[in-house]
């Protein structure tokens, strides 16, 4: 008889704190805890949020009656170490001592390993990460830009990416994902397009801090003279303009809101700059999707369309009148970053894969 592993995912965002357990990689719960604004704003950054989310994360196990003993593994999202290859990693303190680094650059993603090792070493048990945002599988020709100082970085939605190009290889092509071709668009508060090349992402816009379209909350690609001339402006801190760059640019810049479903409602309302500037996200997606197409020399199996704002039909319908020339679209809204966990560690447990060391 097969063996049950009871495994727990942890995703903590921006706002919020995903996470679920599975038995295997079949989800028993899954909970979204939103937090407020108001009240994460009272924490410096988000190292001081740990004991905060992991209250929170231990109050809700406890109302759902888990006994965590029961508990086979850990897994949190990985978050800005240093480049990796894909696959599960053993959270080691060599990787908890570069998340904690890297943490003061406010990504809440580090959060993620930080908790999972914690509660998994009280527990006895071993903690994971899969396929975290530094996966790195470029091929030196992406690496260049235009000044030997500043090389490419690939840092992206690897978790989902890599996860729903899985599941469409096996459900639409019944092949592996090895086998494939494909340009993943992740459209989420940050946008990452990337070029799949027989399981490999060879290429995608550095979805963090300045490449690509711009976003619900990201500036994307900038001028960059009048970036530079902004820079030494005497306006603006190093930290104003990151935050800028990260957190207030894109649709939050021009609207004053992230929000899609408020922007569709102004643009009913007859709102003719919301329109503009929701449409210009929609043109900007197109475009870097199109560049990605050069990447694969058109040898594309299908273009996957991802993500929470995949649920927009106004930003699909606009994306696809400029895309449908490149071949087949796939629909698959929403993520699979907690599922995608729980099946990296199930593969370590079950003994199919090793864990690699980071």
């Amino acid at each position: 008889m097969k063996k049950r592993f009871l495994i727990l995912t942890l995703n903590p965002g921006s706002t919020t704190t995903k996470f679920a357990l599975f038995k295997n990689e079949r989800p028993v719960f899954t909970e979204n805890i939103h937090h407020s604004p108001r009240k994460l704003k009272k924490f410096k950054g988000i190292l001081e949020q740990y004991q905060f989310r992991r209250e929170a994360i231990l109050k809700a196990l406890k109302k759902r009656r888990i006994d965590l003993s029961n508990l086979d593994a850990i897994v949190g999202r990985g978050g800005l170490l240093k480049p990796v290859p894909s696959g599960t990693y053993h959270i080691t303190k060599k990787m908890l001592k570069d998340l904690h680094i890297r943490m003061k650059g406010g990504h809440s993603s580090n959060l993620g390993g930080v908790l999972a090792y914690d509660i998994g070493e009280e527990l006895g048990i071993p903690s994971f990460i899969v396929d975290p945002v530094v996966l790195d599988e470029f091929e030196p020709l992406a690496r260049i830009s235009g000044l030997p100082e500043l090389e490419r970085k690939s840092i992206f939605h690897a978790l989902n990416q890599k996860a729903v190009a899985r599941k469409v290889a096996r459900r639409f092509f019944k092949k592996d994902y090895r086998e494939l071709n494909f340009i993943v668009v992740h459209l989420g508060g940050g946008i990452s397009i990337g070029a799949h090349r027989r399981g490999r992402v060879i290429d995608v816009n550095n979805a963090l801090d300045g490449e690509g379209p711009f976003a619900p909350k990201r500036a994307g690609t900038l001028p960059a003279g009048d970036l530079v001339r902004l820079c030494y402006s005497r306006k603006y801190t190093l930290d104003e303009i990151l935050e800028k760059i990260i957190d207030k640019g894109g649709l939050t810049a021009h609207l004053g809101t992230s929000d899609v479903r408020e922007i569709e409602r102004r643009i009913d309302r007859g709102e003719e700059k919301a329109k503009l500037i929701f449409q210009a996200m929609a043109y900007q997606i197109a475009k870097e999707i199109a560049s990605m197409a050069s990447v694969l020399k058109g040898r594309i199996d299908a273009l996957i369309l991802t993500g929470g704002l995949a649920q927009s039909k106004l930003l699909i319908r606009w994306i696809k009148e400029r895309i449908r020339f490149l071949g087949r679209i796939i629909l698959y809204p929403g993520e699979e970053e907690l599922e995608a966990m729980a099946r990296g560690a199930l593969k370590v447990l079950e003994g199919k894969e090793k864990a690699r060391k980071y």
